[in-house]
């Protein structure tokens, strides 16, 4: 059986049913939580919420690599890259759940 995904409806219609909001309200407010988030991660800023984890953007110097086709050697451009660490509280969470 294949587990469930949580969208963001269901985080939407579960605020509305908890909050008591209107559900457009509850939708504008899942919308901007995330947009918040992701411009934070846009500029390199380390997000950290409280119980939960903390989302940072690394940068990956460039290095050499093969094409696993012809194993002939290939560059990997610098990039920027998305972590999250899951704090003590939730991995607790989620080894009881």
């Amino acid at each position: 059986m294949k587990p469930k995904t949580v969208t963001r409806a269901d985080l939407s219609d579960a605020l509305h049913e908890a909050a008591g909001l209107t559900r457009q309200e509850s939708a504008r407010l899942v919308e901007r939580t995330l947009d918040l988030i992701a411009e934070a991660m846009e500029r390199g800023e380390t997000v950290k919420l409280s119980g939960f984890g903390v989302f940072q953007v690394r940068a990956k110097r460039e290095r050499l690599g093969r094409n696993p086709k012809t194993g002939a050697p290939a560059s990997i451009a610098p990039r920027r890259v998305i972590g999250f660490r899951a704090s003590q509280v939730l991995k607790a969470r989620v080894e009881q759940g």
